[in-house]
């Protein structure tokens, strides 16, 4: 007999037939009542053992985290809290799990202890309902930009080339790291490696994702980075998910319409396709934010805040107006921020951030036109800017709770000034002459972004650390599992 999801028997419109249930044990009560979770859904299925007829052995069997298999009648439950219940006829454990010994009790673990058991930590609700609403919000980003067009276009991992600049990288060798072969400068002889070159894991898909939209108008990359950042915070992570749309023909403006319209579908579907684990992790949010400081709670609800973005146009604002609203704030004159904003050209922080989209608009807010020296090479030079004070057509999505969402610019299409950029930051023409070809032959205006998958998660599921909404994180000091 074929079993059947635990979320098709819970959402069944017939009652009193035999069905066949296979899953796991989260409670059995008074020698009568299993609590069978499969995975499909956040709710249990209440499965009701005939215990004087069932063997003593078999009984003290369904222990927590057992796998075990259930036929039996459908029938609408008698107790309250569910609809549907099975009157089980015949029960067979699959996997025995010792209760001694199976971390993940029916009690309230700490998240830290969930991490340090993060291969068992997905049979709990909260990262069940986590990994459900990131899988659904995956298939969103697809079917959002299949259906605008878009071509995936799946960029290297092995890249010789540091898109970012900023040299944070992972490097990839196939060389005895206990015999390095050195060339006659005594510097390692990279010749002699596997790809003949310096090669490392790459930090973004963009570069290589300009050369494909330069053809087909219009693509997007979602696939794995890798950041070799010795940042152990609540926001970063070594390994980490990156969704980069680039768009031929598409200035910033342009480049903020695509950014804020693919945010809000993204979230409505996840609204639309997720209500239940939503609505637990909503729960389960407000009831962690109790032992906070009313200061520190959220000032929305996990489904009001969501809502909230979908009914709210984000504001735009530039740099030099935000460095004013900035300077001007009670926690900058009354020396509350950790980095105090002094002057005109300072990289904003993540507390600034979080004030502007927090404190002053109380909306996401993107921002536009930074100072070129504190952006990437690759942004485009506005024309009408002050010598001294030279601002790129880079913007950044900011999102309370998160800060920097999305990143993303209008790319240098003219030759001579990205050559000349890449000249004065020491970046080497020779190793990108490719990415320079995209200039040389058929340059046009062009733009994109990239988005951090995770923190889009994270923004969606009210949690609080990065760690907890990818499977296995991996972070300085831990590739565990």
């Amino acid at each position: 007999m074929r079993h059947t999801k635990v979320k098709d028997l819970l959402n069944s419109t017939t009652t009193l037939q035999e069905v066949n249930a296979k899953g796991w044990v989260r409670t059995f009560r008074n020698n009568q009542f299993i609590a069978l979770n499969d995975g499909s859904t956040i709710n249990n299925i209440q499965c009701v053992v005939d215990f004087e007829n069932t063997p003593e052995e078999t009984l003290k069997r369904i222990t927590t985290g057992a796998a075990v298999s259930v036929i039996g009648t459908l029938v609408e439950s008698k107790g309250a809290g569910q609809k549907y219940e099975i009157q089980v006829t015949k029960l067979e454990i699959l996997g025995d799990s010792d209760a001694e010994k199976f971390p993940m009790q029916p009690k309230k673990h700490s998240l830290e202890f969930l991490r340090e058991n993060a291969h068992l930590r997905v049979r709990t609700n909260a990262f069940g309902a986590i990994m459900r609403v990131r899988s659904v919000l995956s298939y969103a980003v697809h079917s959002y930009f299949q259906q605008k067009g878009f071509v995936y276009v799946n960029t290297p991992i092995i890249t010789g080339a540091d898109a970012e600049g900023a040299g944070e990288m992972f490097q990839v060798t196939s060389l005895p790291l206990d015999n390095l072969p050195k060339n006659e400068e005594g510097n390692i002889d990279f010749k002699k490696d596997f790809f003949g070159k310096h090669t490392n894991l790459t930090v973004s898909g963009q570069l290589e994702g300009e050369t494909f939209a330069m053809a087909l108008g219009q693509i997007y990359t979602f696939g794995p980075t890798f950041r070799a950042e010795n940042s152990n915070t609540s926001r970063h992570l070594a390994e980490f998910w990156m969704i980069e749309p680039e768009v031929a023909f598409n200035d910033l403006d342009d480049n903020m319409d695509l950014a804020e319209d693919f945010i809000q579908y993204v979230i409505k579907y996840a609204l639309d396709n997720c209500q239940d684990d939503l609505k637990f992790l909503e729960g389960r949010l407000l009831e962690e934010e109790k032992s906070k400081p009313q200061a520190e709670r959220s000032e929305m609800a996990l489904l009001e805040k969501l809502n909230f973005v979908l009914e709210n146009n984000f504001k735009r604002v530039s740099y030099t107006e935000a460095i004013d609203i900035l300077r001007d704030s009670t926690p900058n004159k009354k020396k509350k921020f950790q980095y105090l904003i002094n002057e005109w050209g300072a990289d904003l922080q993540s507390e600034h951030e979080r004030f502007l989209v927090e404190k002053h608009f109380k909306c996401p807010v993107i921002l536009y036109d930074y100072p070129a020296n504190i952006k990437a090479f690759y942004m485009r030079l506005n024309d009408d800017t002050e010598p001294g004070r030279e601002t790129v057509r880079a913007m950044d999505i900011l999102f309370p709770g998160i800060g920097e969402i999305v990143g993303g610019s209008e790319r240098e299409e003219r030759y001579d000034v990205l050559v000349e950029k890449m000249e004065k930051l020491g970046i080497d023409k020779e190793e990108l002459y490719w990415y320079l070809d995209t200039r040389r032959f058929g340059s046009a205006t062009h733009a994109g972004f990239g988005l951090g998958f995770e923190r889009l998660v994270l923004f969606v599921t009210g949690m609080t650390n990065i760690r907890d909404v990818i499977p296995f994180p991996r972070t300085p000091g831990s590739a565990e599992f």
